[in-house]
């Protein structure tokens, strides 16, 4: 029998490479940046620093180069004390994520998929460690084949599977039956259900995976379970700084929460506090909150 606990993570990793600009250059332009940042980042960390952080033992599966970018985000592993030996490093360069930020905080962002896109099947290792968790969080940053064959694994092994459907792309039948639970924004959710309409969308997903989380930025979160709306979870009203990561904050603590043992409405408020913490801050991995932290303002 096997005993489950803690939050396995199989997702990106990469090194968001930020450039801050008046405006965005025209075709064939040159334009002297205002300042450039390198700031750990990609969905899978980002969303395992947020499960470590938030109380969870933490395991994470994927890959960085053997460069010093890969050096970096391995550091960042160990430091938030995340299970890391299930990471490999591969001959490809680390991931890395472009994003041009322009004077009215719009972004443009361009990934290099780089060692992430060599995570195209799951080890034995890798299997042993998602069976030994609670929940399972998957992205769509990896190959769409490893994430669909460490869903079924999961499901097989009755660790609970989460995906958090970003960045969206259609999804296989085969993929949306094996999951517990699908995390999407607004955006996210109509993409994938194929309507410009939040509410059938919405319900055409409810009516495809048990339980649905649909986050609504300053709105909060909507959720459904069994295919019906349940409740809306409200949005702290904070001042936000820096909106990048905040998603991903929210799917880490979640995990982390439904991992504790906490029903679907206090799972996603615990998720939704971590979120509003987090935009507070500049920066993805630099911004997620301690438990402490997400405790004292839920207390």
């Amino acid at each position: 029998m096997t005993t489950h606990s803690g939050v396995a993570v199989v997702g990106s990793a990469n090194m968001d490479i930020l450039f801050t600009v008046d405006r965005v250059p025209s075709p064939g332009e040159t334009l002297l940046a205002e300042s450039v940042a390198l700031h750990p980042g990609g969905k899978g960390l980002n969303q395992a620093v947020a499960a470590a952080r938030a109380g969870a033992v933490t395991t994470f599966v994927g890959a960085l180069g053997r460069d010093s970018h890969g050096n970096q985000l391995a550091a960042v592993l160990t430091e938030d004390g995340i299970v890391d030996t299930l990471v490999r490093r591969v001959d490809e360069a680390t991931g890395q994520a472009f994003i041009v930020v322009d004077g009215r905080g719009e972004n443009t962002i361009i990934v290099a998929s780089g060692a992430n896109s060599s995570v195209v099947a799951l080890t034995d290792d890798d299997r042993a460690a998602i069976a030994a968790s609670s929940v399972l969080l998957l992205q769509l940053e990896l190959p769409v084949g490893v994430v669909l064959a460490a869903a079924k694994f999961a499901r097989s092994v009755g660790t609970t599977v989460m995906l958090n459907a970003a960045p969206a792309q259609p999804l296989a039948p085969e993929l949306l039956e094996s999951l517990d639970y699908l995390i999407v924004n607004e955006h996210e959710a109509c993409l994938i259900a194929g309507s410009d309409d939040l509410s059938v969308a919405s319900a055409t997903l409810a009516s495809l995976v048990g339980r649905v989380i649909v986050t609504l930025g300053s709105q909060g979160s909507a959720l459904f379970d069994g295919g019906i709306e349940v409740g809306m979870v409200p949005a702290l009203k904070v001042t936000a700084v820096d909106t990048t990561g905040a998603g991903d904050t929210f799917c880490g603590a979640f995990a982390a929460a439904i991992a504790e043992g906490r029903e679907l409405a206090e799972a996603a408020t615990f998720g939704t506090t971590a979120a509003a913490l987090s935009v507070q801050r500049v920066g993805a991995v630099p911004s997620i909150p301690s438990r402490e932290s997400i405790d004292a303002v839920l207390e």
